[in-house]
Parts: C-alpha cells; sequence; structure tokens
C-alpha cells in the first residue's frame, strides 16, 4: 500500500476524533442543566404519549402504571417548574379543585395530573371521553413548558436555590401526599425528586458528602414507601434538613453570590426550622409599611390603648397575649349589649406570615383589617380618621410618630395608624414552641406519642394537605405566596343529633361566588391548645371534638349534600389512639 493512502485515512481520522472531543467537551454548567431540562421534558411527553396509549385500553394496572411514570417523568422536573414557571406548573400538577379569580369574579377549571388522578383512581375507572380531554390540555401546557425551558436564562444562584427549594418542597407537600391523594405515591415521588436534585448538582462538580446525603435520603425513601407507616420526623430531621444546609454550604464553598432579591425566605435559610428565616417584607404591601422598632413600639401602645377606638373598647379586649390573641369566647361580646360579634375571634399570631385576613379573607393587608375592626359597629365603631386626630393631640404619640415616620409633615396621617398596629400584629411570630426547638436539634422536647402525633398529622391524618408546615396554616410554601381557604361544612351544633350546616357562607358572604359558599380562611395551627372554642363560630369547645369532625369526613362524609365541600369527605379512619396522639401534638406547637 503506498504511504500516502495509509497516511490519508489516519489524518481524516484525526481531524473527526478532534471534531468529536471538541463537540463533547463539558459545556458550562448552565447548558449542560438546560440540555438535561429539554431531555427531560422529551421523556416527560414520551410518557404521557403512553399513558394516553393506556387510557385507550381497558388494563388499569397498565393505565395506573403509566399514569406514576408520567408523575415521575413530571417530578423530575419540578424543581424548575415550580421556580421558574409556576403558572405552567398549577395547569401541569395543579390541585383538583377550581382557581378562584376573586377580583375578576371567575374560576378556572383544574386541570393537569392531579384531575387524571382523580379520573383513574376509582374503584372501576370511567370517564374515558373525560380523561383524554385532560390528556391532551396537559399535551399543550408540555408544549409550552418546553419552551419555557428554551427560553429561560439560568443562572448558578438561581439554579441553587431552586434545588433548596425543592427539598422544602419535598418536606412541605412532596411527603405529605398533597398532590397524590389517591395514588399513595407521594413518598416514593419524593425519592425521584431527591435524585433530580443529585443530577443537577452534578453539573458544578464532585461534593461527595452532599450526594451521600442524599444517596441516603433516596435510600431511606426506597426503604419506607409504605405512606401511613412512612416516618416523616425522621426524613426530615436526619436526611431533608442535612441535605438543604449542605446545597447551601456547597453554594458558598463555590463563591456562587447568593440572590440579591429576598423573598418570603431569606436567603441564608438551611431548613424550613431555622431561626428568623421569614422575610416580614415580603408579606408587606408597601414600603412605608416595612416595620421598624419604634413602629412596632407604637403599634403595641395603641393595641392596648382605648385612644384608638375613642371608647373602652381596645384591640386586647378581644386578643389576650394569656390566650395567643384570642379570647376564649365562643363569639366576642358585641358593643351592643346582650349581642355578639359574627365570628370567633381568631389568634392574632402569626398572621403577619398570610396572604389574607379576617376568615372570609376579604383583605390582603394587616393595614385594612385594622381599620375594618376600628370602623366596625360591632367591635370598636369607631374612626380611623378620628383616631389620627385623637393621636396628634397627644403630645407623646405626636413625637413618637414623628420619629417613627420621618416623612411626616404636621398631620398624623390615618395610615401610620393603621401601619402601627400592623407593625405589632407581624412581630407576634415567635417560632418557639417545643416542635420548633425539637427540629433545631433538641431531642428532650418530644415525647414519643408527640411525635408520632406528627407523623399522623403528615401522613394517614392528612392534616398538613391543608395546615402547610411551618406556619401550620393555609399558606404553602416554599413560595408562601398564597393563602388558602376550604369548604369544610363546619356544623352549627357538632353535638346536636342532626348535624346541620352553620348558617355563616363565608366567602360567599361579599364575592357572590358558588365555588366559595361556606369557604372559610385555613388559619394557623399554631398555640392550637390555647385559642379554642374552634371553628370561625365558635361551635366546637375541644380540639376531640373538631378531631372527630375531620375524621368523619366533614359535613359531605356526615351525610350532608355539600358539592362544593373542599375536604375529602371518606373518613380517616383514625382510631381513638391516634386521635389523642396528633392533640398531644397540637400541643407541642404552643409557643415557650
Amino acid at each position: 500500500m503506498p504511504l500516502r493512502r495509509f497516511i490519508l485515512p489516519v489524518i481524516a481520522l484525526f481531524v473527526l476524533l478532534s471534531v468529536y472531543c471538541t463537540n463533547s467537551s463539558p459545556k458550562p454548567g448552565m447548558e449542560m442543566v438546560k440540555d438535561l431540562l429539554i431531555t427531560q421534558s422529551d421523556s416527560l411527553n414520551l410518557s404521557l404519549n403512553q399513558l394516553d396509549e393506556a387510557a385507550r385500553g381497558r388494563d388499569t394496572t397498565l393505565l395506573r402504571k403509566r399514569f406514576l411514570e408520567t408523575r415521575n417523568a413530571f417530578k423530575k422536573m419540578e424543581w424548575f417548574c415550580e421556580y421558574y414557571a409556576p403558572g405552567l406548573s398549577r395547569e401541569v400538577n395543579g390541585p383538583p379543585l377550581p382557581e378562584v379569580e376573586v377580583e375578576e369574579n371567575k374560576s378556572t377549571e383544574p386541570s393537569g395530573l392531579q384531575v387524571i388522578e382523580e379520573l383513574i383512581y376509582p374503584a372501576q375507572p370511567s370517564e374515558k371521553e373525560n380523561l383524554k380531554l385532560e390528556i391532551t390540555s396537559l399535551r399543550a401546557s408540555l408544549v409550552r413548558l418546553k419552551s419555557t425551558i428554551v427560553q429561560t436564562e439560568l443562572t448558578e444562584a438561581h439554579v441553587f436555590d431552586a434545588c433548596k427549594l425543592e427539598i422544602f418542597r419535598i418536606t412541605i407537600t412532596g411527603i405529605t401526599g398533597f398532590d397524590t391523594p389517591l395514588s399513595g405515591s407521594g413518598i416514593a415521588e419524593a425519592g425521584v425528586s431527591l435524585k433530580a436534585v443529585a443530577g443537577v448538582l452534578q453539573m458544578f462538580g464532585k461534593n461527595e458528602a452532599l450526594q451521600k446525603q442524599i444517596d441516603q435520603a433516596v435510600s431511606y425513601v426506597g426503604q419506607h414507601v409504605d405512606f401511613n407507616a412512612f416516618d416523616r420526623m425522621t426524613f426530615i430531621r436526619v436526611y431533608a434538613n442535612q441535605i438543604s444546609k449542605g446545597i447551601l454550604k456547597w453554594q458558598n464553598e463555590l463563591k456562587i453570590k447568593p440572590l440579591e432579591t429576598e423573598l418570603a425566605l431569606y436567603n441564608k435559610a438551611g431548613t424550613l426550622f431555622d431561626s428568623g428565616i421569614f422575610n416580614i417584607k415580603h408579606f408587606v404591601n408597601s414600603a412605608e409599611a416595612i416595620p421598624s422598632p419604634e413602629k412596632l413600639a407604637i403599634g403595641k401602645a395603641l393595641f392596648n390603648d382605648p385612644i384608638v377606638s375613642g371608647s373602652v373598647r381596645t384591640c386586647n379586649s378581644c386578643h389576650k397575649p394569656e390566650l395567643a390573641f384570642s379570647d376564649g369566647l365562643i363569639k366576642s361580646p358585641s358593643l351592643t349589649p346582650g349581642e355578639s360579634v359574627q365570628r370567633n375571634a381568631p389568634t392574632l399570631m402569626y398572621a403577619g406570615l398570610q396572604n389574607a385576613q379576617f376568615y372570609d379573607m376579604r383583605f390582603s393587608s394587616l393595614e385594612n383589617q385594622a381599620m375594618d375592626v376600628i370602623a366596625n359597629k360591632d367591635e370598636m365603631h369607631g374612626s380611623i380618621e378620628e383616631a389620627a386626630k385623637r393621636l396628634e393631640k397627644d403630645q407623646r404619640y405626636y413625637l413618637l410618630f414623628q420619629k417613627a415616620f420621618p416623612a411626616m409633615e404636621k398631620e398624623i396621617k390615618p395610615r401610620f395608624v393603621m401601619i402601627a398596629i400592623a407593625s405589632y400584629i407581624r412581630s407576634l411570630s415567635p417560632f418557639n414552641s417545643r416542635l420548633d426547638q425539637y427540629m433545631r436539634g433538641d431531642n428532650q422536647k418530644m415525647n414519643p406519642n408527640e411525635l408520632k402525633g406528627f407523623n399522623l398529622f403528615m401522613g394517614k391524618a392528612k392534616c398538613a394537605t391543608c395546615h402547610f408546615m411551618p406556619l401550620f396554616n393555609g399558606t404553602a410554601g416554599p413560595s408562601f405566596s398564597n393563602t388558602e381557604g376550604e369548604v369544610l361544612g363546619v356544623l352549627q351544633d357538632p353535638k346536636a343529633k342532626k348535624p346541620i350546616i352553620d348558617s355563616d357562607e363565608g366567602r360567599y358572604n361579599w364575592t357572590k361566588m358558588d365555588v366559595l359558599k361556606f369557604a372559610f380562611k385555613t388559619p394557623t395551627l399554631r398555640n392550637i391548645a390555647l385559642t379554642g372554642p374552634y371553628m370561625h363560630n365558635g361551635a366546637y369547645e375541644t380540639l376531640e371534638e373538631v378531631m372527630d369532625f375531620y375524621n368523619k369526613g366533614g359535613a359531605a362524609g356526615m351525610g350532608i349534600k355539600l358539592d362544593n365541600q373542599t375536604l375529602s369527605p371518606d373518613p380517616l379512619n383514625l382510631s381513638e389512639k391516634e386521635i389523642q396522639d396528633i392533640i398531644a401534638f397540637l400541643k407541642t406547637l404552643n409557643d415557650q
């Protein structure tokens, strides 16, 4: 063979190898993450196609298998979807309840995986036409999702933040069955989400300690997939908390500058139970209303001063500190002798960390809440304008307002009074309960029965699917951007032989939207042992009565027709011992 004929192929091969090696060399981390997401998006579409094919047949086992595969495909991308495209994420995996836009007086029918779950997990799957429509709708959402991935500019700080928040999401909703109420696949899916986070973090290099933590968590989940038996406390304390702290630590080691924008949680948050992790500014409607020590001091004084109402009534009259800022009454006395106000006085503790005020959620801000209470003819029957004038004549208060509001001219504006009171209420979030202390490492703060109660609360009893940890109210993390209400069918008298729904129609009274008839805000359960009697009407004297109501499935579970009830009508089948364990846990939520 002539030497030229031998050398030319060798040179060509060398050139090809050079091109190949150049093209296959590691890409910058963010490009690798985006490529991974695009691949996962294609896999999700493929899984949906297989689900669609199974939906055309009669094999229920195969249909459910394909459904779970589709859910797993989504869970691999959940960290991105929830962080970068929350609206689309709701389309793909939002609650199977109408999305209500009160301001626009409209509700949008739900769609996505949770709606599909309801169509294929009855005893005998039916409604194939509806299932086909839902799959078609989901496919359209996935097209938009892929487009979002392609167009999104990823940054290292955002990706690390999204991964950490995904660990929080797993502990808040994933392991509670929030988005898997019928399939019971939430525990197994937690393992999928953890692996997905590990895969993304590997794009930044090797971190053997963090990878080991995630591997151990995945192994633990894989060995304990039974939903009711899963030890959520062990998972959170031993695994999830260590992983989220590890992610934050590695970000610091890599010198990836934290995000400058602080949302509901401070970026320094390593776990959901770190002290002082909530950014109160996120829950404030204006820069002027951001709390300060000076505003707080005025608010605390006004809270206890009848100068606000111009009568003997103060905020303290119905919100007593020793009762976690409730009053221990069924309903507070009205200013009209012999009458009561419309509803039970709720605790004000942690009220600053929610996005809706009053049981009927008619206001979003604490400032408007303060104004409404002062003006209410049954509560204070005063005027915020007149209160401001009275305070202006008081030299002590005038000087305090000047110091708290440097831009103040001569007048104490009514809004300054509202802001001051709201600032004080926003300070009532100590996060110092025995549960908080146990989560931070003090092993002596909870006993075995309380720990069983926590696991029941987060699992079998399904309490945590409405009372989201760590606030234990209707404000779901990790975004904490929306506060939810529920339709339970609260009874007029839980002791009555014939159950009758309380006549108060809640949010419907001011929205006139049928879907919100008998809907009320989901309040915090922190300090619940101090705030009885319970429910918006104060008709439930004890926590045992409340638990019995939930155990039976609310009004619908008791045979009352209530088509828009959002609480599952299915009985929880909790034993008396399990109920007592849950109540024991609830008492650990009292602030010390």
